[in-house]
């Protein structure tokens, strides 16, 4: 057998022939913003230090993954900044044997000072989480003053040349009236700003489907005002619906992240901060990889385990969903 087809074999596949190749890693559940979609006011119960993945845990477990194929890697949070030590450990893992892409999902409001060293710590492209360009609005949704760090690190990035996704969540009576102004930060700037559809991970169980804009919606809101908005061909494995706008030099994308229409080419996998590991943004989660490893597996036995659990990844978002009661989680928790 040759090499080439030796690495096919080892590759994490599900009982759909799909190819589980990015890895979701979310470092922390703590977060400096209070945003109220993912969690209420007060907060979470955020997990004690010692019952989170260690940067060491976490490194062999990405290691693992990678020989399973698994060469991309994006860092979640929470927010990863606002655990200790993160520039160093971005280093080993963008330094781990197959891993081919680190990318980095961050709110920015710690982030500016680092951006300068994204390249050396090897982060490939950031994805930037701005609701709203009005300030009392950012204030409404986040529940923290902190608009002008989010802005000063998109001038940063935009500075260093470092590839950015501006993510905006989409919530009426909100931030309506920023969709337009966001999208038009892709006309001068060769980004790409992506709306998402409000999901129900905010830590109270509350619900309001009835009250999405799904991607239809936001479609014909931003066509409204953007006439020579084009639908561009949706490419492999992406999550969102990308369009062009004519003279624009970025890009706007939708991300049907409730509606769930991108769920049939799905290639991630999630571990949180706890070191549970799901198939699914949906799913109540597989199994504690945490506890796996501290009682004592080999690293065999935990590659048994994630081929296991890669054959059992749901179809798609909504028959994960319907394996389990309702949902309490926070964004957070999970890894945004």
């Amino acid at each position: 057998m040759t090499e080439l087809n030796t690495a096919h074999k080892n590759n994490l596949t599900d009982r759909h022939g799909r190819r589980l190749n990015y890895l979701r890693l979310a470092v922390t559940d703590r977060c400096n913003l209070r945003c109220f979609y993912c969690m209420p006011e007060q907060g979470i119960d955020f997990t004690p230090r010692r019952n989170l993945l260690t940067y060491e845990e976490m490194l062999r477990l990405v290691k693992i993954t990678a020989g399973l194929g698994v060469n991309r890697v994006r860092i979640t949070g929470g927010e990863p900044f606002v655990r200790k030590d993160m520039p160093a450990f971005l280093r080993k893992l963008a330094a781990t044997k197959g891993v081919d892409t680190l990318n980095l999902t961050t709110n920015g409001t710690l982030t500016a000072d680092f951006v300068s060293e994204f390249r050396s710590m090897g982060i490939a492209s950031v994805n930037l989480s701005l609701d709203a360009l009005d300030r009392d609005r950012f204030f409404d949704i986040t529940r923290r003053d902190l608009f002008d760090e989010v802005m000063r690190t998109l001038e940063q990035l935009l500075r260093h040349d470092i590839p950015t996704k501006i993510n905006a969540v989409v919530m009426p009576g909100r931030n309506i009236e920023d969709l337009v102004p966001l999208a038009k930060l892709a006309e001068n700037q060769p980004i790409t700003v992506r709306f998402i559809e409000e999901m129900p991970f905010n830590g109270e169980g509350r619900e309001q489907a009835k009250y999405i804009w799904h991607q239809q919606k936001i479609e014909q809101h931003l066509r409204a005002h953007l006439p020579a908005i084009q639908t561009l061909p949706m490419q492999p494995t992406a999550t969102a619906r990308e369009y062009q706008v004519q003279g624009f030099q970025g890009k706007i994308g939708i991300i049907a992240a409730f509606t769930r229409s991108f769920c049939g080419t799905c290639n991630r996998l999630r571990i949180t901060p706890q070191g549970l590991l799901k198939t699914c943004l949906y799913d109540a989660g597989v199994f504690n990889l945490r506890d796996f490893l501290r009682a004592g597996a080999t690293d065999a036995q935990i590659t048994d385990s994630l081929r296991e659990a890669a054959a059992g990844k749901a179809k798609d978002g909504f028959a994960a969903e319907a394996r389990r009661g309702k949902i309490f989680e926070s964004m957070a928790d999970i890894g945004g």
